[in-house]
């Protein structure tokens, strides 16, 4: 089996799980709390490599998995449908797809809330005035609410790179310089 197989078996897999916990919470009216509990979780994910081992090693039992994830799901309050699904994933070794679900709920969240996330890269560390000047730039384009993921690249030297969707504009200074090394190899 190919990677890229796997990847696709795993992505199916979690989008199920997720779909079924998604329209579960939504009839229940329970999307907000669904949300918060899914970013804790991306969280705890992100933070804890012990998190990642032990949805990943082949090495735990069901039962061990089903213990520490219960045990998770306790201390991080988790509601009952989402525990109940992490404990079913468990039994049926299943949490190795646990990020991928997290992602898809993640989708679905912000597809239902009419939201839509931008990925900014920039030279530094942009202000609040900054974030929300572009947040606004970025809604009214898009048409939908706008949420900014940011990270820092010293490399771009300055500007920003802003990826929302399929489109991606590129303003840093670096990619100007190579558009000007090309334009100038191609003269001389």
């Amino acid at each position: 089996m190919t990677v890229a197989n796997s990847a696709s078996i795993s992505q199916s897999i979690a989008g199920r799980y997720a779909q079924a916990v998604f329209e579960i919470a939504k009839e229940g009216g329970g999307i907000d709390a669904l949300a918060t509990q899914t970013a804790d979780l991306d969280a705890a994910l992100h933070d804890s490599a012990e998190l990642r081992d032990l949805i990943a090693s082949p090495i735990y039992s069901r039962d061990q998995q089903a213990r520490a994830i219960g045990a998770l799901a306790t201390r991080m309050q988790l509601s009952p449908v989402l525990a109940n699904t992490l404990q079913l994933m468990a039994q049926n070794r299943r949490l190795f797809v646990l990020p991928h679900m997290v992602s898809r709920l993640s989708d679905l969240i912000a597809a239902e809330r009419g939201e839509v996330t931008a990925d900014v890269t920039s030279a530094i560390a942009l202000t609040d005035a900054q974030m929300d000047r572009l947040k606004q730039t970025l809604a009214e384009k898009s048409g939908k609410t706008v949420k900014l993921n940011t990270r820092v690249d010293e490399t771009l030297i300055g500007g920003m790179i802003v990826k929302l969707g399929s489109q991606m504009i590129d303003s840093s200074v670096r990619s100007k310089l190579a558009s000007l090394q090309t334009v100038m190899k191609e003269v001389g």
